[in-house]
């Protein structure tokens, strides 16, 4: 298993507790769910089942998306091949007598039917609790579903909240989930529409549905009014008990809409385009959206960007600054996390890129304009690094990585030659050399940091 590089800035200040492996080079079995048993301890393994799904054009499986659980025991992944992952983290992963890096391996596994990124843990998620360990996702032409990690009903959803067009009760998917504290309620994106579930009401259509735009049947879509496109982040506020949810489309609009209200009610919209960072970092349509743990300000990442804006949400609209530095060029989504600072000297935003460094801003908040990154390290071989989530604790920081690429002029011309020397029937198959999508680096990692100075617990200490 690789130790990845870091920067003189980092040395020291982050070391790999834990990992994955590169699961494209690994071999093509893989770890299925347990059938008539639970997570409820990092002891438990699931036995080689099934294997790695492979697409036709050759792309093996690689991770999209992580995130912590509430408890901040468990990483929630979902991968390429449909599937919901959940790692325990090891009781030892931060003992000083530990054989670093450990070894990471899915305690459960669900295969969706359909793609899906869209995906959401309980917030009252314990692992003492089997019951608690609950997650919501959202797949292609079904209804939203909610799972246990630890069902033995052979990765079936417990149950499913349908979200259909009026007219034609067609189902309608989810492009984004928000599921906040203290959990009775979830709310879901959807094409210029946010629709608000009670969670205890399986079977049921949405209590609220919430146009983000007049009118999807006029020929002007709301005619400038109202935030049109689809809702591709969902961010609620700190302060989750007030109702307050950041909502941003692919179409580069922000909207504030308040749950507390019987209507949900929207509080204020704004376009990110035109924005004073236009010309320096881009972009494309918000892809994450994240607030800062004061609540003042709201995080927008776009793709096809190379930073991160800053809203002061205290005035509407207002652009405070932006995290410079952020390599985003594709369409892939990429997640960041923002973490307490130290002495009140703003917060701080850790955030992957691509090709497969982290970067970290601190004293966010403290200064506009553009705010170039404070430190980083290299996660990941030249693969984007799409989620970067910090522990509860501030003691360690998950990342995952994955992402693919076109083979080369070269790549082609190696792949002529074997296909000539007797492997030409396998080729055909996956169609020219051209048209295969070849994978970057996949992995999940945990990372220790030595330099924090919280009085917090250790993700070890979580589970007591």
């Amino acid at each position: 298993m690789d130790h990845e590089g870091t920067s003189p800035q980092a040395q020291g200040r982050v070391e790999l507790a834990a990992s994955t492996g590169d699961i494209t080079a690994q071999d093509d079995e893989s770890i299925s769910s347990i059938s008539g048993s639970s997570i409820s301890g990092p002891g438990e393994r699931c036995s080689p089942a099934t294997s790695r799904s492979e697409r036709d054009d050759g792309l093996k499986d690689y991770f999209e998306t992580a995130q912590w659980t509430a408890d901040g025991t468990t990483i929630l992944t979902s991968s390429s091949s449909n599937k919901i992952s959940g790692y325990i983290v090891p009781e030892d992963l931060l003992s000083p007598t530990a054989r670093r890096p450990l070894k990471l391996a899915p305690q459960a596994t669900i295969q969706l039917p359909e793609p899906s990124n869209v995906l959401a843990g309980a917030p009252y998620f314990q692992l003492t609790e089997p019951w608690t360990q609950q997650l919501l996702v959202s797949a292609r032409d079904h209804p939203i579903q909610l799972f246990y990690l630890s069902s033995s009903s052979h990765q079936k959803p417990t149950a499913s909240y349908p979200l259909t067009k009026a007219r034609s009760e067609t189902f309608l998917s989810a492009t984004s989930l928000a599921w906040p504290r203290p959990g009775a309620h979830f709310v879901a994106g959807a094409r210029n529409m946010l629709a608000r579930f009670d969670a205890s009401r399986a079977g049921d259509e949405p209590l609220l549905r919430v146009k983000t735009i007049p009118s999807d049947r006029h020929l002007s879509k709301g005619g400038g009014v109202g935030m049109r496109g689809v809702v591709s982040a969902l961010a609620p506020a700190p302060s989750a008990d007030a109702g307050l949810v950041a909502a941003a489309t692919w179409t580069r609009w922000v909207g504030m809409y308040d749950f507390a209200q019987a209507a949900g009610e929207c509080v204020a919209t704004w376009s990110v385009a035109g924005a004073a960072a236009d010309s320096d970092i881009g972009g494309d349509g918000i892809t994450h959206a994240a607030w800062s743990p004061c609540g003042r300000y709201l995080l927008l990442g776009e793709r096809r960007s190379s930073g991160v804006l800053v809203y002061d949400v205290r005035v509407t609209g207002r652009l405070l600054g932006w995290l410079a530095g952020r390599h985003a060029p594709g369409n892939q989504r990429v997640a960041f996390d923002a973490f307490p600072g130290r002495d009140d000297g703003g917060f701080e935003v850790w955030s992957g890129c691509a090709p497969g460094a982290v970067r970290v801003w601190e004293g966010v908040g403290a200064r506009e304009g553009p705010h170039e990154p404070s430190w980083g390290w290299d996660a990941a071989r030249q693969s984007t690094v799409a989620a970067t989530c910090m522990h509860q604790s501030g003691s360690v920081v998950a990342t995952c990585s994955g992402s693919w690429e076109f083979p080369d002029e070269e790549d082609e011309e190696e792949s002529d030659d074997s296909d000539e020397s007797g492997s030409q029937s396998e080729g055909s198959s996956l169609g020219p050399s051209w048209m295969r999508r070849r994978n970057r680096e996949s992995s999940l990692k945990i990372w220790s940091i030595s330099d924090n100075d919280f009085d917090a617990a250790s993700p070890e200490e979580d589970r007591e």
